[in-house]
C-alpha cells in the first residue's frame, strides 16, 4: 500500500473531492463556456445584427453546414475533456489524447454528455498520467492507453450516465412545472449557492440539461448571489468590487463566508424570493443552452441565454413575440430585486451585529 501511495504521489494522482468535484468540474465549465456557450452567443449576434461572417456557413456539405459559432459548439466535448485534463495536471501527451476521448464521450452521452465527459475524462486522464514517461516509447504508449481507456469506457458507460443525468434533469423540470412556488425556491437557492461555492453551477446545470421554468429559477438564484453580494458589499469594495462580483463571480466572497457564514444569508434569502417570482409571476424560462442556467450575471450569460431561448421559442412557434412583460421580468429578477432585497436583509443583519464592517471586504 505504501508503494501505491508513493506512486500516486509521484504521478500527481490525487483521489479527492476537491480535485475531482471542484478543480475538474470547474475546468469542465470553462470548456463548455469557450465552445458551446460562445458558439451560441456568436450565432445569436450574427442572426440579430445580420453579421454575414457569423451567419454564413464556413463549411457546407450535403450532410451538414457549420458557421463559426457552429464549429465552436461542435467542439464542446473535446474542450471539456482537455480542460479537465489541464485541471488534473496531465502531461501534454495525455492532454492532447483526451481530445478524441471527449468527442466520443459527449457524442455517446447524448443530452447528459457533459456529466459523462466529466467521469470518463477523469478516469482516462489518471490512467494516462500513470503510464506517462514510464517507457522509452512514451509517445506511443501514453496516447494509446489514454484513448483506449477513455473511448472504451465511454462506449460502456457514457450512454447510461447521460441518460441518468438527463432523467434527473427532466424530473427537476417536471417538478418545477408541477410545483412552481416550492421548486422555484429550492432550485434558485441550491443552484445559487452552488455558484458561490467553489464548484461549478454552470457545469451542474449543463450536466442535468436544466432548462425551461427550472432553468429560469436557476438563473434567478445565481443572479441573486452575484448581484446581491456585489451591491451589499459596495461600501467595502467600491466600483471594482461591484463589477468583479456583479458580472464576474460571487465566489470571491467565499473566504468571507468561511469567516462569517451569516454574510451568506442576505443573497440566499433574496434567491428564495426571486426564484418563485420567476416561476410563478413572470413564468421566466431559460430555453437557451443549459449551461446558461448556472451562469447568472457572469458576462450577462444568463440573460443572453434567456433571450436566446425566447428566439428559439419564436422560431419553434411556441411564442408569438417577446413582450414588455418578458423584459420587465428579466430585468427585475436579474438585477433590481436581488439588489434591493439583499440590501434590505444585509442592513437588518448589520443592525443586529451579525454582519460587521469589513466582513464583506475582498482581499
Amino acid at each position: 500500500m505504501e508503494k501505491v501511495k508513493k506512486f500516486l504521489k509521484r504521478k500527481d494522482i490525487e483521489i479527492s473531492a476537491k480535485r475531482y468535484g471542484i478543480d475538474a468540474l470547474g475546468a469542465m465549465a470553462q470548456g463548455l463556456f469557450c465552445t458551446l456557450l460562445i458558439g451560441t452567443i456568436l450565432n445569436t449576434l450574427g442572426t440579430q445584427f445580420h453579421i454575414g461572417i457569423l451567419t454564413k456557413p464556413v463549411f457546407q456539405s450535403d450532410a451538414a453546414s457549420f458557421t463559426v459559432g457552429g464549429f465552436a459548439s461542435a467542439m464542446v466535448g473535446p474542450a471539456m475533456a482537455a480542460a479537465i485534463g489541464y485541471a488534473l495536471h496531465a502531461s501534454p501527451l495525455v492532454l492532447f489524447s483526451l481530445i478524441p476521448v471527449g468527442y466520443a464521450t459527449n457524442m455517446l452521452g447524448g443530452a447528459g454528455g457533459p456529466l459523462a465527459v466529466l467521469v470518463v475524462a477523469i478516469v482516462a486522464a489518471e490512467f494516462g498520467k500513470a503510464v506517462s514517461r514510464e517507457t522509452k516509447v512514451d509517445i506511443l504508449v501514453t496516447p494509446i492507453v489514454t484513448i483506449l481507456i477513455g473511448v472504451g469506457l465511454a462506449y460502456l458507460i457514457a450512454k447510461p450516465i447521460g441518460t441518468a443525468a438527463a432523467y434527473v434533469g427532466r424530473i427537476i423540470m417536471w417538478a418545477t412545472e408541477l410545483q412552481p412556488f416550492l421548486m422555484g425556491i429550492i432550485v434558485a437557492v441550491v443552484v445559487g449557492m452552488a455558484l458561490t461555492l467553489p464548484i461549478s453551477s454552470a457545469a451542474i446545470c449543463a450536466s442535468l440539461g436544466l432548462t425551461g421554468l427550472a432553468g429560469g429559477a436557476a438563473v434567478a438564484g445565481c443572479c441573486a448571489q452575484m448581484v446581491g453580494f456585489a451591491v451589499m458589499s459596495f461600501r467595502e469594495n467600491g466600483v471594482g468590487g461591484l463589477v468583479s462580483q456583479g458580472i464576474g463571480t460571487s465566489m470571491l466572497q467565499m473566504p468571507n463566508i468561511v469567516r462569517n457564514p451569516k454574510t451568506w444569508i442576505p443573497p440566499t434569502l433574496a434567491s428564495a424570493i426571486t426564484g418563485p417570482v420567476a416561476t410563478c409571476i413572470f413564468r421566466m424560462t431559460m430555453n437557451g443552452t443549459p449551461v446558461s442556467s448556472g451562469m447568472g450575471t457572469c458576462g450577462l450569460v444568463g440573460q443572453i441565454g434567456v433571450y436566446t431561448g425566447w428566439l428559439n421559442e419564436i422560431e419553434a412557434g411556441t411564442r408569438a413575440a417577446i413582450t414588455g412583460f418578458d423584459w420587465l421580468g428579466l430585468i427585475l429578477i436579474s438585477f433590481v430585486l436581488p439588489a434591493i432585497l439583499s440590501l434590505i436583509f444585509c442592513n437588518i443583519l448589520r443592525k443586529t451585529g451579525w454582519i460587521k464592517e469589513g466582513d464583506l471586504k475582498l482581499n
